[in-house]
């Protein structure tokens, strides 16, 4: 029996020694673990190669690159149209007519007045011609001592008073012919032809209604639109941070909402050299206007179309390049006696990968694709890069322990 309780004591003295070695392990691979450095799981990619094609985008809308408003240059109604909107004319084709009633009767009034003048010029000629004679035998006269000094000068005030309303006359002449040119000329305006090649793309008049011309601060009426649609534009906006990339003659890919699935190749024609005015003041950007002139435009392309532009800036093959998502800011690291000259001085660079770790690149950059950025210095091909994700790139810091996958490829 005493054996027996021995045994069982021994026995229960045993498992206890055990369960404590058991319990003292357990904490001892906590502790472990515990102290076991933590890594941050980032998204690698390879540096590569690649072709890269640097654009602006900018939207506007499609116009012709001639496009000729007709406006009214004399008040009057409007006796008849010749022209129907959407119809094709060519240059001094009949447009309109305007009652001409009035500019012919000026114009017969001015034709009468010279008719008038030069019937008086001719009387006055002829009295000019007679006192001149008169005038001519009083000098020889009061040579021969026969008349009075007091007659030759009057005869010689006759004269000169004769000489003077001929010259009043041929004055008078001459503001009536500028008188009959201008009522020619008005007479002229009332008849409008195309001044060029080109589409009817807004007829805004009706017969019988009154064109009226325009003062500094109203606008004439506008009788017409006629749009030469044989050169096609589009008028793009650019903002102030991205124009200066944009160059004459520079390709253009042009893509029109009511054509989804075309692309139209175009270039650059014109850029604007001073911003946009707004109607607000408040913009706080500025932004100028781009000509872009189509190349093979579709036959059916019409004015007034929206549009959106990829204006290529840049293009560069097999060059260096990482996604846009890998670049970092840091604080530029520097000596203490540095950092009290230069604050809040920052570098820009990437993330790479060396033996799990996180080391920092700075880097120099060049051209930026759609979705990638070359890169001209600070790194080489081959080297696995930290690309994301956006959370753990702000957490990095040089010699932080990394678990890595690589990025998919999008197929």
């Amino acid at each position: 029996m005493n054996k027996k309780r021995s045994f069982f004591k021994r026995r229960k003295k045993a498992i206890i020694i055990f369960a404590i070695i058991i319990f003292i392990g357990i904490i001892i691979i906590f502790n472990l673990q515990s102290q076991r450095e933590k890594s941050i799981k980032v998204t690698v990619e390879k540096a590569e190669k690649h072709d890269l094609t640097s654009k602006i985008s900018a939207s506007g809308e499609v116009k012709p690159k001639k496009n000729v408003n007709i406006s009214a240059h004399i008040p009057g109604r409007i006796v008849k149209i010749g022209v129907e909107e959407g119809q094709r004319v060519k240059a001094e084709d009949f447009l309109l007519k305007l009652d001409s009633t009035q500019y012919e009767a000026n114009a017969d009034r001015a034709q009468a007045l010279i008719h008038s003048h030069r019937a008086d010029l001719i009387r006055a000629e002829a009295a000019l011609k007679k006192d001149e004679s008169f005038y001519k035998r009083y000098q020889k006269l009061f040579e021969e001592e026969l008349i009075s000094e007091e007659q030759l000068e009057a005869a010689k005030a006759q004269y000169d008073i004769s000489k003077a309303q001929q010259q009043a006359i041929l004055y008078q002449i001459e503001q009536a012919q500028a008188s009959l040119e201008s009522a020619m000329d008005d007479l002229s305006k009332t008849v409008y032809n195309s001044p060029i090649d080109g589409i009817i793309t807004s007829l805004r008049v009706e017969e019988g209604e009154i064109a009226m011309i325009g003062t500094m601060n109203n606008p004439g009426t506008i009788l017409m639109t006629i749009a030469d649609l044989s050169v096609m534009e589009v008028e793009v906006e650019v903002d102030e941070t991205d124009v200066i990339g944009v160059k004459i003659r520079q390709q253009a890919e042009v893509r029109v909402d009511a054509f989804p699935d075309q692309t139209i190749q175009g270039k650059v024609t014109e850029i604007g050299s001073s911003a946009l005015q707004k109607v607000t003041s408040s913009e706080e950007s500025k932004d100028f206007k781009v000509i872009i002139t189509l190349e093979n435009p579709p036959e059916n392309l019409k004015p007034g179309l929206s549009a959106t532009t990829d204006i290529i800036t840049a293009e560069k093959q097999d060059v260096l390049a990482i996604p846009i998502s890998a670049l970092v800011l840091r604080e530029k690291e520097s000596k203490e006696e540095e950092k009290k000259d230069k604050k809040d001085e920052q570098e820009e660079g990437v993330y790479a990968v060396e033996e799990n770790r996180a080391k920092f690149f700075p880097v120099e950059k060049g051209i930026m694709g759609e979705m990638m950025i070359e890169i001209t210095t600070g790194l080489e091909e081959g080297q696995d890069i930290v690309v994301g994700p956006y959370s753990a790139l702000r957490q990095l810091k040089d010699d932080i322990l990394l678990k890595t996958e690589e990025k998919k490829k999008e197929e």
